[in-house]
């Protein structure tokens, strides 16, 4: 490893990450609030003011509201949208997805984690796409191991997306995670076998498989937050923070809350 890369990437200790899995925790259960009001009807802006006062309930602080300017504690993106969606005061529709991309600052280090739902009544090529990008957020997490590379979690992301014949987004990458919301190093969903920086022990990361149904191609609408497919078609978002840990990948934050208030 050169200098650079050990002065560019923040490897945490075993109390750093204890920390962060709090950080993590929070989100995950601010995610699992989210799901309980997920259903036709509701408004973005309603659940974004029900997480703020979650998150602060919680003695952390929302990670996204303020940062770069973003006016909001939840990035809220529906249907086409990739990430990045503004909350609004358009109600969920029946059919429609929704990615909900929550972050906390607790003790100084981010949380930050992301999960699309589904709304009403889903259409089974929709639903689909939702279950390959979850699979491929698991592929690429048992990547992360200390016997690999950073582009071999978005090798094995790539592969199983575009086995099914799904978009890999390339303009938009999981990051490193600590103090800062994105640290090195860059995660992106594709890449070549054995190729970016040797993964080690104390690596803590944001995995996030951004698959579109069509094309990978996405563009910034006026608002210049929202990114979305450039055909137009549904877009799936899951995220996880993951450390390394005795050359192991350990998974910081959860879904079981959510599954917990959706009943699965």
């Amino acid at each position: 490893m050169s200098f650079l890369e050990k002065i560019m990437i923040k490897y945490k200790t075993p109390q750093e990450i204890e920390i962060m899995r709090e950080a993590a925790q929070i989100v995950s259960r601010t995610l699992g609030l989210v799901a309980k009001h997920m259903k036709p009807g509701v408004t973005p802006k309603f659940l974004d003011k029900l997480a703020e006062d979650y998150i602060r309930s919680q003695n952390a602080i929302p990670g996204f509201l303020g940062l770069y300017g973003c006016p909001s504690t939840l990035l809220i993106s529906v249907n086409e949208q990739v990430v990045h969606g503004l909350p609004t005061d358009r109600p969920f529709q029946d059919g429609d997805i929704v990615s909900v991309d929550c972050g906390s600052v607790y003790k100084g280090y981010y949380g930050d984690h992301a999960y699309t739902f589904e709304v009403g009544d889903v259409k089974p090529e929709v639903k689909k796409l939702l279950e390959v990008t979850k699979e491929c957020l698991y592929l690429g997490i048992a990547q992360a191991t200390i016997a690999n590379r950073i582009e071999d979690i978005g090798w094995a992301i790539q592969q199983h997306a575009e086995k099914h014949g799904y978009g890999v987004v390339r303009d938009l990458v999981g990051h490193g995670l600590g103090k800062e919301l994105h640290e090195e190093p860059q995660v992106p969903n594709y890449g070549r076998r054995g190729r970016g920086k040797k993964i080690q022990n104390g690596l803590t990361i944001a995995i996030e498989p951004m698959i579109n149904m069509g094309t990978e191609k996405v563009k910034t609408l006026d608002d210049q937050w929202t990114i979305v497919t450039a055909d137009g078609m549904p877009s799936a978002h899951f995220e996880h923070d993951i450390a390394v840990v005795d050359g192991e990948p350990v998974i910081l934050s959860t879904f079981d809350f959510i599954y917990e208030s959706l009943g699965k």
